[in-house]
């Protein structure tokens, strides 16, 4: 009975090991082809290890009109652009330990406590290239004309000024279509001059007129206005659509109601975009109106952020500021691109103080300014440059040899009329060579009026001056004056001085066959409002 009973109970346990081994590993393989979730384990399991990224995320602790403290990012350096998670991007702009003071790039509105911020590893950076001629944008490159959005490559707004040995000097002359300026306060390529004046003066139509002026030649021009009404930008964008200048043109708006951060950068944007196009040899005329808003605009971003005021308030590194923006400009050699950027900054005073902080800085910083003076704002005398404290440093020695010729008895007359005239007032009797020079002057002071968005050719101001200089214009009427010189344009127009528009182009002096034919158009146009009266 026992071999019976081993044989029997060896049965039993043979079958249990043969089933439980071979049926449910098939099992197995079908319900891992039918599960969903098991196959996308086994994928994963199978899958390579992804690489691990450390993202450093930090708090808004504070948030104030423009300026945001932020805490937890200990490694962001300064000049870094930082997202918040509501969308809105900043300025890093302090550096302190556990904090960080950054300038919002927006509305402060839409920026809470709490609010999560993070890195992008990034600078402030501005779209350039041909995409943005003809285009109306913000400091960051977005569109303020309705159009799409501009696509193409970026560049960071802060760069640092090309080297002496990247520099050439200035040598080619910048046409305002002016007189004043032509001849008596020339501006070079590459110059930085300044445009200093009152409210009302006229700095913003001066700056106009001059890119006006370029829509026969193949500067680019960028208007950056900061802190400037809609409606004074979109006169500016009028003229530019009116003149045909605005599809060679940009122009970066950061209006009065954006955030002081956006004023900041703006500026430094349009010098960014100015050197996209210089670094391929073109020539770019940058006009920057004005940068006593753009000081505001960084003093208040600076006392929000509790740095100490120095004086008028404005932070201690407030010259550095204006410096590092405009020595970006100037003229280049020809291994570093060839092209140029000429910088036409602008300046508000207030009672005519030329003493204040901000004035005194850019006069240092700039190659020469020019003054536009209240007091002839008053006597109707536009454009109000005051001579005699405008003064350009550089542009002298680019300036067309035909306007040099007759700028310095341009000057010696007006100076030597303004002292007379002030003695004439007292009603002293004065003999006729005294008398002579007042008329002569008050002809001078009339044909330098010019009326704005009318840019003048070079042959043409230079006929005006000419005859002017040579008493054409001595002892008639202010409104006699006017109407000589429209039949005086109008003659030229007319005439064949195309050979005289060609010695003027290549830098050649005036001849006395030259002179003599404007006295002779410029008499005959006098003669007919003679024969008139």
């Amino acid at each position: 009975m026992q071999p019976s009973e081993c044989g029997q109970s060896a049965e039993p346990i043979a079958q249990p090991i043969a089933g439980p081994v071979t049926k449910p590993a098939v099992e197995s393989v079908t319900e891992l082809a039918a599960d969903p979730v098991a196959s996308l384990m086994e994928t994963l399991a199978h899958a390579p290890t992804p690489k691990i990224r450390i993202e450093e995320i930090g708090r808004v602790t504070q948030v104030g009109a423009g300026i945001a403290t932020v805490t937890g990012l200990a490694r962001a350096v300064s000049d870094e652009m930082l997202e918040f998670s509501g969308g809105m991007r900043g300025l890093v702009l302090d550096l302190e330990p556990g904090r960080l003071g950054v300038a919002l790039l927006g509305p402060y509105d839409n920026v809470q406590v709490g609010e999560e911020v993070r890195r992008t590893h990034q600078v402030v950076s501005v779209p350039v290239g041909k995409a943005l001629l003809g285009r109306v944008v913000n400091a960051l490159g977005t569109p303020m004309d309705g159009g799409a959005p501009v696509f193409g490559p970026t560049r960071p707004v802060e760069a640092r000024a090309a080297p002496i040995l990247n520099r050439a000097p200035v040598t080619r002359p910048l046409a305002t279509g002016l007189k004043v300026i032509d001849a008596a306060v020339p501006v070079g390529l590459g110059q930085r001059e300044l445009i200093i004046g009152d409210r009302q003066t006229g700095k913003t139509s001066m700056a106009v007129d001059t890119i006006l002026n370029q829509k026969n030649t193949d500067i680019i021009c960028i208007y950056c206005a900061v802190g400037q009404r809609g409606d004074a930008v979109a006169k500016v964008v009028g003229a530019l659509k009116e003149g045909g200048m605005q599809d060679r043109s940009v122009v970066i708006v950061s209006g009065d109601e954006d955030a002081p951060g956006l004023s900041f950068v703006a500026p430094y944007a349009a010098m960014s975009i100015a050197e996209s196009f210089s670094d391929k040899g073109h020539d770019v005329l940058v006009v920057l109106d004005d940068m006593t808003h753009h000081a505001r605009a960084y003093r208040e971003l600076s006392l929000l952020l509790r740095r100490p005021p120095g004086r008028e308030a404005f932070p201690g590194d407030i010259f550095y500021v204006h410096a590092r923006l405009l020595e970006r400009a100037g003229q280049f050699a020809s291994h570093a691109g060839g092209g140029s950027i000429t910088a036409l900054p602008v300046v508000e005073t207030q009672a005519e103080n030329l003493s204040a902080y901000i004035p005194t800085n850019l006069i240092s910083i700039t190659d020469g300014q020019i003054y536009l003076s209240p007091r002839l704002v008053r006597r109707n005398q536009f454009p109000a440059v005051d001579l005699g404290v405008s003064v350009s440093r550089v542009g002298g020695k680019a300036q067309a040899r035909a306007f040099r010729d007759i700028a310095g008895n341009l000057r010696v007359t007006l100076s030597q009329f303004e002292e007379l005239e002030d003695f004439a007032r007292f009603g002293t009797r004065l003999d006729a060579q005294t008398e002579a020079r007042l008329a002569r002057g008050a002809a001078v002071r009339a044909v330098l009026r010019q009326p704005e968005r009318q840019p003048l050719s070079a042959i043409t101001q230079l006929a005006i001056l000419s005859a002017a200089t040579e008493g054409c214009f001595d002892g008639l009427t202010e409104t006699l004056i006017a109407r000589s010189l429209e039949r005086l344009i109008v003659a030229l127009k007319q005439a064949s001085v195309g050979e005289v528009s060609g010695r003027i182009a290549s830098n050649e002096g005036l001849t006395e066959a030259d002179r003599s034919l404007f006295l002779k158009l410029a008499t005959a146009a006098r003669g007919d409002h003679d024969a008139d009266a």
